[in-house]
């Protein structure tokens, strides 16, 4: 149970980093930040719920770190294209 606790949690704390991932320039300073800053928060959040480093919790951990980083950009491109839509209408 823990482990879904603690994927879902890794997901929601990676969405706003997708955000932030999406509107900079491939691997400049700001990208790689914002993919290895969250990294600590799921470093704690393995302590916090004593998972550890057991090998078989990397596969679910991870594929929510890119999930959360893939909804991020997802919820990005949605809002910019909402934004130039309302724009052109305006116009």
């Amino acid at each position: 149970m823990n482990i879904l606790i603690v994927s879902i949690l890794v997901l929601i704390i990676n969405v706003p980093f997708g955000m932030w991932r999406a509107n900079t320039k491939k691997f400049s300073l700001q990208w790689v930040l914002s993919i290895h800053l969250p990294i600590p928060a799921v470093v704690a959040l393995r302590f916090l719920f004593n998972l550890g480093f057991k090998w078989w919790t990397y596969p679910f951990l991870v594929a929510a770190f890119f999930l959360g980083q893939l909804t991020g950009k997802k919820v990005s491109d949605y809002r910019k294209k909402n934004n130039s839509s309302k724009n052109s209408d305006k116009e």
